[in-house]
């Protein structure tokens, strides 16, 4: 069997390992909304693209130029989105590392994919109608396939980035404060100054692509080389570490908690929750991104004026504390998949289990209401709409999210480092996408009938009568997942497996 053969045995080999999992055909929903939304993301891009375009047709220079100057910013969003979407070679790869197949090619071969992936060329969306309006009329056909291959070429390497960083990450989550650090550090040095001193040479490098220079090219290129090196080198070793168990333990005092000992059995399921995001790779790095991209979109909002709009105040706030409770509460119980028999021994588990999560989940909204505090100094954001979006997630949303408690069943390791990518179901997805427009569309008509301060009333006021009730619609839940149990059960065995 030849390279290409065994390629394409493998490509076989993914596709039926999809098909084979045991929520292929619950999520064919869940696909098709996939699908619809980035159809309508790529129709936004469009719209932009065009419409940047045309509103600047009076001088087309300046019109790729301005885009060009900043181009940064789009590999900086390109980059954290990545952390949603794309999983690393390793996660691939290790499911061959046993059979005869040399490591070299298994290891190449991801990489290639990586690189020639579909997810680099979804700014095209927007690239495309930009330059065809802004470049081609002025400098033809071929400065415009050279731009377009330049920006093509830097989404790789900022691919690369992503999978080196993402590798190092599950070694130690302190490797999640480099990037962070780098992108705060480029995000001040243009935006904190009068004059915006990197303007100048992006403008003068993307030219290089217009233009066919050959340094330009060279420059990008030799960076991928560096970078697709240090990613081989890096994730052939986890590869086998992963598969071999091979850890380096540190003898640590066991944190107690004693503290909680006088809340009885929920005392106990609340020490669980402090240890899952203390102990839990997946979820310890669930929790840090949540609290980096707090710290990301405050620091926008607090030294630029691009997001001052009120939708984007709005959203910022409401996404703030939407990323720190909804988020992580949107796969409750799948960690509780792993030992759900052990659960499901003792009368009421599942009751005191779910007042521990609200419970907990209610007090780490305190992190980002804490955060929002300097925005609130300064009046970029109001204390009403502070007040408002936080107890609007804990007597509101939290409600709505925890209903997915009766219907998910889908269980997620506790002992895998290397992260899995996981699209979730139609409803998470479903109920995702209420969480964060849902109380934007409640805050705008409010405000719009009552004003800047009173608007916010119904918000404060529904989530405080979620928070005094909490304990009758965890009660209903709970009965509602004790009738759905033995399927539920099924179905958190069944992925266990997979």
């Amino acid at each position: 069997m030849n390279k290409f053969q065994l390629y394409r045995l493998l490509e076989r080999t993914e596709e039926l390992k999809a098909k084979r999992h045991p929520m292929f055909e619950k999520n064919r929903f869940m696909k098709f909304l996939m699908w619809f939304m980035v159809a309508y993301y790529a129709a936004i891009m469009i719209f932009m693209g065009v419409s940047m375009g045309f509103g600047l047709k009076g001088d087309y220079s300046a019109a790729y130029h301005r885009l060009d100057g900043g181009f940064y910013w789009m590999l900086i969003i390109d980059f954290w989105m990545r952390f949603m979407l794309q999983e690393t070679p390793a996660q691939k790869s290790q499911t061959y590392a046993l059979l005869p197949i040399r490591r070299s090619f298994l290891m190449n071969t991801y990489l290639i994919q990586s690189m020639l992936s579909w997810g680099n060329l979804f700014w095209a969306f927007f690239l495309v109608p930009f330059g065809l309006v802004s470049i081609v009329p002025m400098l033809g056909w071929m400065s415009f396939i050279g731009w377009l291959l330049g920006y093509w070429l830097l989404f790789v390497f900022n691919g690369m980035c992503y999978l080196f960083v993402r590798a190092l990450c599950m070694k130690h989550m302190l490797w999640f404060l480099v990037p962070l650090a780098i992108h705060a550090g480029i995000i001040c040095y243009a935006v904190i100054p009068d004059h915006n001193a990197l303007r100048v040479p992006c403008v003068y490098f993307i030219q290089g692509f217009v233009e066919w220079q050959w340094w330009a090219f060279a420059i990008v290129a030799v960076l991928i080389a560096l970078v697709y090196w240090a990613n081989y080198v890096l994730q052939m070793g986890m590869v086998y570490n992963e598969i071999g168990k091979k850890e380096e333990v540190d003898m640590k005092s066991v944190t107690q908690f004693s503290y909680l000992n006088r809340y009885g059995v929920m005392g106990e399921y609340l020490k669980l929750e402090f240890k899952l995001r203390m102990r839990n790779k997946q979820a310890k790095m669930q929790f840090f991104m949540g609290l980096g991209f707090i710290l990301f979109f405050g620091a926008m909002l607090y030294f630029t004026d691009v997001y001052d709009g009120p939708f984007w105040r709005s959203f910022i706030c409401l996404y703030d504390y939407v990323i720190m409770g909804v988020v992580t509460l949107i796969t409750i119980m799948c960690y509780e998949g792993n030992y759900i028999d052990g659960l499901m021994s003792r009368r009421e588990t599942i009751y005191d289990l779910l007042r521990a999560k609200y419970f907990f989940n209610t007090v780490i909204l305190l992190i980002p209401f804490i955060l929002i505090t300097p925005l609130m100094i300064i009046g970029k954001i109001s204390v009403w709409m502070n007040l408002g979006y936080l107890f609007f997630t804990a007597g509101v949303l939290f409600p709505c999210v925890f209903q997915l408690a009766v219907y998910n069943k889908n269980t997620l390791s506790l002992n895998v480092k290397l992260y899995k990518s996981n699209t979730g179901t139609a409803m998470q997805n479903i109920v995702s996408a209420v969480a964060l427009f849902l109380p934007i569309a409640i805050e705008k008509i409010s405000v719009l009938l009552l004003g800047n301060v009173w608007g916010y009333a119904p918000l404060i006021a529904l989530g405080i009568i979620g928070i005094a009730t909490h304990r009758l619609w965890l009660r209903n839940i709970y009965r509602r997942f004790m009738l759905r149990r033995y399927e539920n059960m099924e179905g958190f065995r069944a992925s266990r497996k997979s």
